[in-house]
């Protein structure tokens, strides 16, 4: 297989849909036995959730999560094991644990065990007042930070997702306000999103205490290769570093645009999106539209993409 310089991105929550792993599952005994093995670890039905739904159900922050995890770990695998390696691998939120499965920093049952508790966390603590996030397209994003100073009530900068694309969260009043003074600055278009707790805020700092001690009681590997933190979009290879960032991740921005900038500078021949969805492909064709973007979901995209790394220079 070709010796070009690959990057994994691993989705985060939004990517999920009925019927995501089931195409694995038929074709593959590995896929049906990771399944198998998520089934005992959660102590629930995943396969049958992620290929049958309700999509209510599935969409449920404590049942997406693991979802997305597993589908992912199944297509990474079968890229390895088809002779793609990632030179470095980067995930967008939930999907870092994604990336650090990928780079060793620990086994499949303690990844899914750590995002099943992020999920139960997350689900479970959203603020009484209730919380919002809203995607902001068309601003800069010292416009949008100055927006979320001037708004009332808790908003902040949830996710630096591409060039004029920036995803806000917080109480619910305040990100309205903030999304009307969007509006007041020309804002290109501005969409509340269909999401059950405002992610990736102080609002959700109790769900990050209760993650962090979960991962004092976990121990890391060395990683193999660099994952980009979404905290400082830096690579990192050392364990204890890797366990740091993790902590403040659940309340941290995501630094995806920075992020995905930052492994450009590496020389990077082409990323994979691996697993569910094009959501990052389609982030990356916005970021470094001079780096071929391809994604693994199923065995068609897989075939696909394998045919396409092995054309790289």
């Amino acid at each position: 297989m070709s010796s070009s310089r690959i990057a994994f991105l691993f989705p985060g929550q939004g990517s999920q849909h009925v019927g995501m792993g089931k195409d694995f599952y038929n074709r593959y005994p590995f896929a049906r036995e990771v399944y198998e093995q998520a089934n005992d670890i959660l102590g629930w039905d995943i396969a049958k959730l992620s290929f049958e739904g309700p999509k209510e159900k599935l969409t449920l922050t404590s049942n997406t999560q693991p979802a997305i995890m597993v589908h992912s770990y199944i297509a990474c695998t079968l890229l390895v094991e088809n002779g793609v390696n990632p030179s470095l691998a980067m995930g967008h939120s939930l999907g870092e644990y994604s990336a650090l499965l990928a780079a060793g920093a620990m086994d499949f049952p303690t990844a899914l065990c750590l995002v099943k508790e992020r999920g139960r966390f997350m689900h479970s603590t959203v603020p009484e007042s209730g919380g919002a996030m809203a995607a902001l397209l068309g601003l800069d994003r010292e416009v949008v930070e100055a927006i979320c100073r001037e708004a009332s009530g808790v908003v902040e900068v949830a996710n630096y997702n591409a060039p004029g694309q920036i995803v806000i969260s917080g109480e619910q009043d305040a990100v309205e306000a903030a999304v009307s003074l969007a509006k007041d600055r020309g804002v290109r278009k501005a969409v509340m999103l269909p999401v059950g707790a405002p992610f990736h805020s102080s609002l959700l700092e109790e769900a990050g205490r209760r993650m962090r001690e979960v991962l004092e009681s976990v121990s890391f590997s060395e990683l193999t290769i660099p994952v980009y933190s979404n905290v400082t979009s830096q690579p990192v290879i050392d364990s204890e570093e890797a366990r740091e960032l993790l902590k403040k991740q659940v309340r941290a921005a995501v630094r995806w645009e920075d992020s995905v900038r930052s492994a450009e500078r590496e020389n990077i021949s082409a990323f994979i999106e691996v697993g569910p969805g094009r959501v990052l492909s389609g982030l990356n064709k916005r970021i470094v539209r001079e780096v071929p973007v391809f994604n693994v979901e199923d065995s068609e995209s897989l075939e696909k993409t394998l045919s396409k790394v092995a054309g790289l220079s």
